[in-house]
């Protein structure tokens, strides 16, 4: 009927909705933010190069977004699915591990780049940089709320298997072996004859 087809899409709507309401926002905010600290670079190594005025506060823009690109380029490991590390983020991930509670909270990721990014924002050419860096500074704030943090991805030493466990039932007779068939036909004679054997034993 057309209701149950209604009831149908509104259900396969409903989940889809609930599954798109569960995007880690955490991925997001670590990409913007790696992306802010390299514009902050860049941006700050013009000012510098070219003597702007107030070049002083591109010094410090250069200082914070190296400082931004250390802190997230190790990715995160997601709750569901698997996650791609970057080319040698293990070697970045033990040093932010070494901080707990202030690299794995959000809330604190998300006040540290509101804070970082002030500064830069008086000058022209870090300008873009800053606001990168405060749009991170929200999405980190939205995935703090939802109970996100961050988790190193640590890889799992791979198990090597056994050679007697992979063999179940080893082979009892040697090469070359006869076809199944005349295994089995040999496997029926060899039970006839033990039957009979039986029977002259117990005429006996």
């Amino acid at each position: 009927p057309p209701v149950t087809r209604i009831r149908r899409r509104q259900w396969q709507w409903r989940a889809q909705s609930g599954a798109m309401g569960r995007i880690e926002w955490a991925m997001w905010a670590n990409e913007q933010a790696l992306a802010a600290g390299l514009i902050l670079v860049t941006g700050g190594i013009v000012a510098v190069s070219a003597q702007f005025q107030g070049w002083k506060f591109a010094a410090y823009a250069i200082a914070a977004g190296v400082f931004v690109c250390l802190l997230e380029y190790p990715r995160g490991k997601r709750k569901k699915g698997s996650t791609m590390e970057r080319c040698g983020q293990k070697y970045l991930t033990v040093v932010v591990k070494m901080f707990g509670p202030l690299t794995r909270n959000y809330y604190i990721r998300a006040i540290l780049h509101a804070g970082l990014a002030v500064p830069a924002g008086f000058l022209l050419s870090t300008i873009l940089g800053t606001v990168c860096l405060a749009i991170a500074s929200g999405i980190y704030l939205l995935a703090a709320i939802r109970g996100e943090e961050w988790n190193p991805i640590e890889s799992k030493p791979r198990e090597r298997p056994q050679v007697g466990a992979t063999i179940k039932h080893p082979p009892t007779n040697p090469p070359p072996r006869p076809p199944a068939e005349a295994r089995r036909k040999q496997a029926d004679e060899e039970a006839r004859g033990q039957d009979n054997a039986a029977v002259i034993v117990q005429e006996e």
